[in-house]
């Protein structure tokens, strides 16, 4: 169990709630590149008519306004519990929209594969656990993760233990890390499982680059949720929690980069609205019997 000291650091007597972004007031202007990423993502939603992947343009919408606010809380009045709770909720929950459009793009692709003859039957590759059961989980464990925050936030205006509520936050942040490790075994074995049909080798390296572009977007999201997970399982004001090299490095920088390697190899260019549709019918390439006595 993480603990926790119940008072930041260098607060007034009396002063109540602290943000932990305090003691760092001067860091980086980062609201300025997610807007731009926003912006981008929108263009393209509208350009490649992509509406499944909204949910990564309102990603970088809610990291904008996050941002906005951790600048306001960190540099005008970081005793303002409104303005921490608004920019964690933000800052916390937009990952997960990126992860959902990450969801239905690997769901696409193998809508992709299976129109183009590769028999995909592993219970792990049935589209509705990588949609909805990643999903799902994800949803549950932010609420989690916005509960524990919310706890947190009150106990320190207070003045109280905010243990539990920083227990709380971390035991949603080590569910969603464990699904999300699931979800990178099940991408790995998607590549695999089409490395196994030598003939079809030239269409699978059609789509290589954007396979290769979604799993570094996804190690960087994966990479975020593990430095969150770290720096909770240290308790409130710990040193990963003060340092601002850590959140520049580790939550900041993963995502910009993840938003904008998507941006950069846009789904509407790999996957076209209709490109599993009205597919010609070619015969099976079965995967080799012997890759799913393995698993």
């Amino acid at each position: 169990m993480a603990t926790t000291t119940s008072l930041a650091p260098h607060t007034p007597t009396g002063a109540g709630f602290q943000n932990p972004n305090f003691p760092n007031p001067h860091g980086p202007h980062d609201a300025r590149v997610i807007i731009y990423g926003f912006a981008v993502h929108l263009l393209q939603l509208i350009r490649y008519r992509t509406w499944f992947l909204t949910p990564l343009a309102l990603a970088c919408f809610l990291e904008t306004v996050g941002y906005i606010f951790r600048s306001l809380s960190s540099k005008n009045d970081p005793y303002h519990i409104i303005w921490f709770v608004v920019q964690y909720f933000l800052i916390v929950v937009a990952p997960v929209f990126i992860s959902a459009s990450i969801y239905v793009c690997i769901n696409r692709l193998i809508a992709w594969a299976k129109s183009n003859g590769f028999v995909l039957n592993q219970w792990w590759f049935a589209p509705g656990l990588i949609l909805w059961g990643f999903v799902t989980v994800d949803i549950l464990t932010t609420v989690l993760q916005i509960a524990g925050a919310a706890l947190v936030g009150s106990s320190e205006s207070n003045q109280n233990d905010p243990t539990k509520g920083n227990n709380i936050l971390l035991a949603g942040l080590a569910i969603q890390s464990f699904s999300f490790t699931a979800f990178l075994m099940v991408l790995t074995l998607f590549r695999f499982a089409l490395s196994k049909v030598p003939e079809r080798q030239s269409m699978v390296r059609t789509k290589d680059w954007f396979v290769a572009a979604l799993a570094l977007a996804s190690l960087l999201v994966y990479l975020r949720t593990l430095f969150r997970l770290a720096e909770t399982a240290q308790g409130l004001f710990s040193y990963l929690s003060i340092h601002e090299v850590f959140f520049g490095t580790l939550e900041f920088a993963p995502v910009v980069i993840a938003v904008w390697i998507v941006a950069m190899m846009h789904p509407g260019r790999w996957l076209p609205y209709d490109a599993t549709r009205n597919a010609p019918t070619p015969s099976p390439a079965r995967v080799d019997t012997r890759a799913d006595k393995e698993f």
